[in-house]
This record gives C-alpha cells, structure tokens and sequence, in this order.
C-alpha cells in the first residue's frame, strides 16, 4: 500500500467516524424533541430494575434523555469520545459500543435502587472514556497512548465526580458500570485484534 493511499484511508476513516457521531448526537435530540412532544411517552423506555418485562428497554435507554439539559450534557463527551474510539475502525466501534451498552443495562437493572428510572447515554460515554484511557496502553501504540492522556486529562475529573453515590439524581451505578465494561472492552478487542492495532496506527 503506498503513502498516498495510506493516507486516503486514514482521511476516509475520520470521515466516517465523524458523519457516524454527528448523525448519532442528532439522533439523541431528534429522540428528546419527540420526547417532548408526545408528553415525554419515551421516557417510559428507561430501565425500571428487577421488572423482567424491563429488559426490552437496556439498549433503548441509552437513546432517551430526561429533557434538553440533559442531552446536552452528553453530546460534546459523546461526540468527541465516540469520534476518536470509531477511528480505530467502525466494526470495532461499533462491538465496543454494543458490549458496553448491554453490559451498563443489564447492570443497571440489577443494581439500580428500586422503583427508579435510568435512561441517558452517560453509560457509553462512560465506557468510551474507559476505552480511550487504556486501549493505546493496552495495544502499545504510542498515539493511543496521548489520545488516553488527553481524554483523561479533560474528562477525568467529571468521570471520578460522577462515580460519587452522593450525588442525587445520577446514576453513578450506570457510570461505574460503564467505566469498567469500556476497561474491559479495551483489553480483550486490543488483545484479540493485533491487525486492527496495526492499522489503528
């Protein structure tokens, strides 16, 4: 493969890792406008724990907020993060994404205190965050390496305050949840893909 082509492939990745987290950021708000219009009827989709008929909703959840102010607060971390973990490949992204949102719903659905409703895309950006931070450690290239650095440096403040159980109105179980599956996510995708590494350089 030569330079040029090289090149191509790495322009057309960030291309297709940035019209994927757009395209999902606006979905998120397209999602909370309907909310709003229907008299917030998706809310309804969030994870009520122990309610086996519950389980439908584990990977809706992560797609419905509870108002504006909440979705906002989740698209800049959620578009960065998700823009740099999907250019290490969209098959790979898209695993990871997966993993850690079954893995967060279903945890949040057996930890969760009873009679509450969690919903919010704060599990993944969690579990990307966890990603990013180890995955470049765990691979040995050295720009995942910095791209972890700098994630940690601008998000981990925010990440260990929202692991506090004091905080009311927030899920820090879903948060926990999230951070460890995204740690585990990055060991065993960067131990089972040595190729995807290879070209994640």
């Amino acid at each position: 493969m030569s330079g040029t082509e090289l090149e191509w492939s790495r322009a057309e990745r960030a291309k297709a890792a940035a019209k994927l987290m757009v395209g999902w950021v606006a979905l998120l708000w397209l999602l909370e406008v309907i909310d709003v219009v229907s008299g917030h009827a998706l809310d309804g989709l969030g994870i009520t724990p122990r309610e086996p008929s519950e389980l439908i909703d584990v990977v809706p959840a992560a797609f419905i907020h509870f108002g504006f102010a909440h979705v906002a607060a989740n698209s800049v971390p959620l578009l960065v993060m998700g823009f740099l973990a999907a250019l290490g490949g969209l098959r790979r992204f898209a695993a990871v994404c997966l993993v850690v949102i079954v893995a967060d719903g279903l945890g949040v659905w057996l930890t969760a205190p009873a009679h509450s409703n969690t919903a919010g895309a704060s599990g993944l950006i969690f579990g990307l965050f966890g990603f990013l931070l180890v995955s470049g450690f765990v691979e040995r290239r050295p720009l995942g390496v910095v791209v972890g650095l700098l994630v940690g440096a601008v998000w981990g403040g925010s990440i260990l305050f929202g692991l506090s159980p004091l905080q009311t109105g927030v899920s820090w179980q879903a948060h926990l949840i999230g951070l460890a599956t995204g740690v585990a996510t990055a060991f065993w995708f960067g131990r089972r893909s040595p190729t995807t590494a290879a070209l994640g350089r």
